[in-house]
């Protein structure tokens, strides 16, 4: 938790994704402050024109490297969301070479009920995690 689902225009190489992942996981890790093994990330690629992202009036210009990334996650404060944001743009930017104007977040909030992670229980709610 959170979970990490990544939409990308297929083409990249596997490297080039395992690189992707591993920038966003250590932003997850700073800004959220998770323990290093919770990690949980799923991969879309779609052919080029099966995703759309457009600027939204901002004069954003994106390429065939975006990056849509949704993020499900237990409700972070403000600071955190913003932490995250700046971390991960750069992680993506330094270490995979994905311009800040490639990468599009979405931050969906749930709660502890809303999380099974194996065998049938809720583990927030079990106190199991």
């Amino acid at each position: 938790m959170p979970l990490l689902r990544f939409d990308l225009v297929a083409g990249r190489r596997p490297e080039e994704v395992r690189s992707l992942l591993d920038a966003a996981h250590a932003a997850v890790l700073e800004a959220f402050e998770v323990p290093d093994g919770d990690r949980y990330q799923v991969v879309h690629q779609h052919a080029p024109g099966e995703l759309v992202v457009h600027d939204t009036g901002l004069g954003i210009e994106r390429t065939d490297d975006v990056v849509v990334l949704q993020v499900t996650s237990r409700p972070r404060p403000r600071e955190q969301k913003e932490a995250f944001y700046r971390l991960l743009v750069r992680g993506l930017h330094d270490g995979c070479g994905v311009a800040p104007s490639d990468v599009v977040v979405s931050i969906v909030e749930n709660t502890d009920a809303d999380w099974s992670f194996g065998h049938g229980r809720a583990q927030f709610l079990t106190g199991e995690l």
